[in-house]
């Protein structure tokens, strides 16, 4: 008997579209019998402020029609989004003034639309004893709702009513019917309700008073009202919708024009509706997100244009330029160089390098540009300098070095010569793959990982090569155990594809301690006393920590090296090298120059040909370990000093 009373009092509570509007304060309250009563609550995103105020002013609305009291009618409210929060249960409040302060305080949650986890909350969370629901009391859900659910709805809405959860739904503007008819109870007639805006939601806050206890002037006679009419005891009055007014009739009403009342924000075009407005923008311009001020559409930012070099904007518009040394094509659009040095207009004695729109000079091989940029003069630092090589000096532009017969390797001082064992390694590179490397830049860091090789003796049972590329995350190209050729390694460096994002270097070097030189990987077992060697590739500051794994990779044996471009930090280059810091870390601020580095960096080596370069030596051939490490450090200081001439 409670189940059917209370069902004709929900439905006569949201069933009847633009008949009257609840009072605040009912002079009296019709006693329905004892309810657990909780509202579920959509607040998405798409539900905007002032259409929350309005599903606020809905809830209080029905509220102020029931008889409150823990042994009469008690009310709870959940709301949710792509989350689900309970703003107060069925036992917080026994009074209507705390309930309508409760609701007044909720703050919408403004995310995604996951109607069947928040039926499920309700009814697993809402309805239990612990939160106030009484035994053979009638429990009556009220979900409104204004969009179309993310998650299935049908099973577990199916699973509520089963245990005897009444459910009215309330779908407004862009609800989905087929999801409130499979969430609602039936019969749907009286369960669903849809209506076109939340401003009309109040509609179904009628006066429960007049509807259950007495005469209804507006239901039993003819009105005249336009819009709404209002129940007064013995007589009525005519309400118009949000947005209008009545007219001097007091029966028809009239849209309000807040374009034409200059009520509104806007900063550029104001767009009327009744009683509302949008606002839009001139052509160039975009709306931004606070719906108000507008920007200009800059097409060049876009990237919706189609300028070689230089895209100057205007609002909605553009035009092309070229960067200075070019000339604009007659399209408009591409660019040529402006080639001085073809043009004659040039005074360099010897060769003239042509860059667009400049120039600069250059010598022949076995000259040297003087000071005045210009002329050349010829060099021979072989017969000008006391060079002390054992065997030949050879000379180049501005330098020389030594170099030996055949069948002998330059040693550790650059200028005797001497024999030396070609080497194995177990050699990990690090190469940072972040946004701020770029693609172009990162094809020549692929480049110096392939220089690298090439001073390697690759083989099974020679020197294995891994390499690692890090951004934001770590990702392993291929581990130590995969390659076993020069050739297939720097085959395999080339169709690495670039990452972008971040630079965690930090967590780059906790990878390869843990995961790299693993034998799992192909690192081979550390009592065969193979070296290990880490060689750490970046451009940048690191966004993580790495002092805790650059010291554990050290203390594990291996031999770290650094090498840094354009923004990388000294300090945090310092701190991943190898003891002597100095001898274990490069830098150079144009990636351009890392093929120099490349040539100058051959790891753990004996001096390899005659031209000063250095190969892969093994630890075997020297007294020790400390030995081998001494002698690789002295080759690269004494080749990085050779170059720097």
């Amino acid at each position: 008997m409670k189940m059917r009373q209370l069902s004709a009092f929900i439905l006569l509570t949201l069933a009847v579209l633009a008949t009257a509007r609840p009072k605040t304060e009912p002079a009296q309250k019709c006693k329905t019998g004892p309810v657990d009563l909780v509202f579920l609550i959509d607040s998405s995103r798409s539900v905007r402020p002032h259409e929350f105020e309005t599903m606020r002013k809905f809830m209080i609305d029905i509220i102020n029609t029931l008889d409150i009291g823990l042994n009469a009618t008690r009310v709870g409210v959940v709301q949710y989004s792509s989350q689900v929060r309970t703003e107060f249960t069925l036992k917080t409040h026994a009074r209507l003034s705390n309930i309508v302060k409760a609701i007044n305080q909720i703050i919408p949650l403004a995310q995604g639309t996951m109607t069947g986890l928040a039926i499920r909350y309700m009814m697993n969370e809402a309805f239990t004893p612990e939160a106030g629901d009484r035994p053979k009391v009638p429990n009556v859900a009220v979900i409104v709702t204004d969009g179309r659910p993310q998650d299935r709805v049908a099973e577990v809405a199916a699973e509520a009513r089963e245990k005897g959860i009444e459910i009215y739904a309330v779908g407004v503007a862009r609800a989905d019917m087929t999801s409130l008819r499979a969430m609602a109870s039936p019969p749907f007639e009286d369960h669903v309700f849809l209506v076109e805006s939340f401003d009309l939601i109040h509609q179904f806050g009628i006066q429960f008073q007049d509807k259950l206890c007495g005469v209804d002037l507006c239901l039993e006679s003819d009105h005249g009202c336009e819009h709404i009419c209002e129940s007064t005891p013995g007589s009525y009055h005519c309400l118009c919708l949000p947005g209008y007014t009545v007219n001097d009739d007091g029966k028809t009403c009239a849209a309000i024009d807040l374009c034409a009342e200059r009520k509104h924000n806007c900063e550029q075009l104001c767009v009327s509706s009744p009683g509302s407005f949008t606002c839009d923008c001139n052509k160039g311009y975009k709306l931004n997100n606070d719906k108000r001020t507008c920007s200009t559409i800059d097409l060049c930012a876009e990237g919706k244009h189609d300028c070689e070099q230089v895209c100057i904007s205007a609002p909605g518009v553009y035009t092309c330029d070229c960067n200075k040394g070019y000339t604009l094509n007659e399209d408009e659009k591409t660019c040529t160089p402006i080639d001085l040095c073809a043009e004659g207009k040039h005074d360099c004695e010897q060769i003239c390098v042509s860059s667009p729109g400049v120039f600069s000079c250059d010598c022949n091989k076995g000259f040297k540009l003087n000071k005045d940029k210009k002329t050349c003069t010829n060099m021979n630092m072989c017969n000008t300098v006391e060079h002390g090589c054992e065997y030949q000096c050879v000379s180049t532009p501005g330098s020389y070095h030594c170099i030996c017969p055949e069948g002998q390797l330059l040693q550790d001082d650059g200028k005797s010569c001497g024999t030396c064992k070609s080497a194995n390694i177990d050699l990990v590179l690090l190469i940072d793959g972040s946004k701020s490397v770029r693609p172009q830049n990162f094809e020549l860091v692929k480049k110096f990982v392939n220089q690298v090789v090439d001073s390697l003796d690759v083989s099974a049972h020679g020197t294995r090569v891994g390499l690692v590329q890090y951004s934001s995350r770590v990702r392993t190209e291929f581990p130590l155990n995969m390659y076993h050729t020069a050739d297939e390694i720097k085959a395999a460096v080339m169709k690495v594809e670039y990452m972008e994002k971040g630079t965690m270097t930090g967590l780059a070097l906790k990878h390869m301690l843990e995961n790299s030189f693993s034998e799992a990987e192909g690192a081979r077992p550390l009592s065969r006393n193979i070296p290990r060697i880490g060689l750490v590739f970046t451009d940048g500051r690191s966004q993580d920590d790495i002092t805790e794994y650059a010291k554990k990779a050290k203390e594990a044996g291996i031999t770290m090296y650094a090498v840094g471009v354009g923004k990388a930090v000294e300090d945090e280059l310092r701190e991943i090298a190898s003891e002597p810091v100095e001898k274990h870390f490069y830098y150079t601020t144009d990636f351009t120059a890392i093929s120099t580095i490349a040539e100058n960096l051959k790891l753990n080596v004996c001096p390899e040909e005659s031209q000063g370069e250095i190969e892969v030596k093994d630890p075997c051939a020297c007294e020790s370990l400390v030995e081998f490490q001494q002698a690789t450090m002295n080759s690269l200081e004494q080749v990085t000093q050779k170059h720097i001439l």
